[in-house]
């Protein structure tokens, strides 16, 4: 079936809009034909992925199947060889005497079906999965990279010299350890299991008589592997090699950056940070993958309010909007989503950041290079020679940057920006420690919002949770709705690893800056009542977006409890 054809059908039996179609098509464009149309579909939430493959399995008879729960044996799998999986995006699921059983997303493809006929000398029997499920078979059962155990088993047989932790580095020695197969295998694994499990960071740990791996997923680290300790010094050698970083220097903290292609022309970025630490280094890699930033504010987990509130300020024509909560609580994509909304051709929008996760056409992104003198204050200085219309700061850490973006948003400047604090009124005393005067942040601050990351209850094992009534109403349910709470937890799937979640969403407190807060700033209230207050004029906690997310069987009560406090 030909994609736009198939866009046809699905208009025809108002499943998408003709608008959808050419939003999708114009999307399949741009990427030159790498994504198909069914998943931009999906991606872009025009239809779900069942609906599609129930569609396709009624428009050619043909039964649909879950590949997520599907173990496929394998001497199947070895009937068709990768590279003819990957060409014609199928997998083998079963065999009958003289018959195979291949799982397509497009059941019209006759080219794909003769050719595994002529290859395989079987008579083929198509059924219909999605595109998504398809290549996640593909790279569940056609695993490229070596696998886990056949690394680790390598390692063990080979024997390795391995340099001590001595001063003097011969550096020689290091690189050829880094250069055996077996550990350029690991490293490789490592990076590209990260992907697989939709990691967001690596951790690579030694200890005094243990090295260990593990990944953060959904927010979470899990330990996944536990490589011989011997290899220590090889495997921290090969990825600072990687990441273009001195393999000698082992007494300072190093930061780089490693890039690799995958199939289908996708680019990773590893964000590398090197520790020093009692027993060897800490290598922490972040994971940037650009293909799912996901930019819509709609889809970030705002309720509509919030979201409201948070638009109607970064609309304005100058001020300061502020986004703060810990590393790795979504500040970036929050700020981010801000600028792709502002990006437009009239607008001049300069960035300052330390690193740049991602490039944006049409917006002029500055790196942060602190040996150079090159900081956020010195940047700030430079841009507002630039005739800048919005201004993003990476973050505020010090006064002298805090000072500059204040006088920027009270002289005609959109200013957006990050802080490290626990919620949205105790920036605001985060700001006056710094040494900026009440008056300026009362008159500055057009907007606050503070945000957590919970992770999403697995959609594929979504189970009720009996919750007494009692924990609820301790968690902050009212007790008049604590009794109409259904509340949902995952039972444990192979589609979320039998962690019973999988995504993540965020848990906003969106505070505008209202008069009766600024009059509290200006009168040297303390974060306590700066809360209450803001309580009392409907600005709901984090705690209580949760709590609403809960009631949405978004998330569970164990997360919510987990990623925030209450507000006692």
């Amino acid at each position: 079936m030909q994609m736009s054809r198939l866009g046809e059908i699905l208009v025809a039996n108002n499943l998408i809009t003709r608008e959808h179609l050419a939003k999708s098509l114009e999307e399949q464009k741009e990427s030159a034909g790498q994504l198909k149309l069914g998943t931009i579909l999906i991606k872009n939430g025009y239809i779900s992925e069942q609906d599609l493959t129930s569609f396709l399995s009624k428009q050619y008879g043909v039964p649909s199947i879950n590949l997520s729960e599907l173990e496929v044996e394998p001497a199947v799998i070895k009937i068709i060889p990768a590279d003819v999986a990957q060409k014609y995006q199928i997998i083998p699921v079963n065999r009958a005497g003289s018959t195979l059983i291949v799982a397509m997303s497009d059941p019209s493809n006759i080219f794909a079906v003769d050719d595994i006929k002529f290859m395989t000398g079987y008579n083929v029997e198509v059924v219909v999965a999605s595109e998504a499920a398809i290549k996640a078979a593909i790279d569940k059962f056609y695993d490229q990279s070596a696998s886990l155990a056949d690394v680790m088993s390598d390692l063990e047989m080979e024997d390795f010299e391995v340099v001590g932790d001595d001063e003097d580095v011969d550096v020689s020695s290091l690189e050829r350890a880094t250069e055996d197969a077996p550990v350029v295998k690991l490293v490789n694994l490592i990076l590209t299991d990260a992907i697989k499990k939709k990691a967001s960071d690596i951790h690579i740990e030694p200890y005094e008589r243990s090295f260990r791996v593990r990944y953060r997923i959904d927010g979470v680290l899990y330990e996944v592997m536990k490589p011989p300790l011997k290899l220590k010094n090889a495997i921290t050698s090969r990825i600072k090699i990687m990441a273009e970083l001195d393999i000698a220097e082992r007494r300072l903290p190093q930061d780089g950056r490693i890039k690799i292609k995958l199939g289908g022309g996708k680019d990773m970025d590893y964000r590398v940070s090197v520790l020093p630490t009692l027993f060897g280094e800490k290598i922490v890699m972040r994971l940037l993958d650009k293909s799912n930033l996901q930019l819509d504010m709609t889809k970030l987990g705002y309720e509509p309010d919030a979201l409201e509130r948070f638009q109607h300020e970064i609309h304005k024509p100058f001020g300061m909007c502020l986004v703060t909560g810990p590393t790795g609580s979504g500040k970036t994509v929050s700020l981010y989503s801000a600028l792709s909304e502002l990006n437009k051709t009239t607008e001049n929008i300069s960035t300052a950041e330390d690193p740049v996760e991602f490039n944006f056409a049409g917006i002029n992104q500055v790196q942060m290079h602190e040996d150079i003198g090159l900081n956020f204050a010195a940047a700030l200085r430079s841009f507002l020679r630039q005739d800048p219309d919005i201004i993003m700061i990476g973050e505020i850490r010090d006064f002298e940057t805090a000072e500059i973006g204040v006088k920027a948003a009270l002289t005609g400047h959109l200013v957006l920006s990050t802080l490290h604090t626990n919620d949205a009124p105790s920036t605001i005393n985060r700001l006056l420690n710094m040494g900026i005067e009440p008056f300026l942040v009362a008159s500055a601050v057009n907007l606050i919002t503070a945000q957590r990351l919970a992770r999403r209850v697995c959609g594929e094992c979504k189970v009720v949770e009996d919750i007494p009534v009692k924990a609820l109403i301790a968690a902050g349910v009212s007790p008049e709705e604590a009794e109409s709470y259904v509340c949902y937890k995952g039972a444990g799937c192979p589609v979320c690893n039998g962690t019973g979640y999988k995504g993540r969403v965020g848990f906003y407190q969106v505070m505008p800056m209202l008069e009766p807060i600024r009059e509290l700033i200006l009168n040297g209230a303390n974060t306590a009542e700066i809360k209450r207050e803001s309580m009392r004029l409907g600005i709901k906690t984090m705690r209580q977006s949760g709590l609403t997310k809960l009631k949405e069987g978004v998330t569970s009560l164990e997360e919510v409890l987990r990623v925030t406090v209450s507000d006692d």
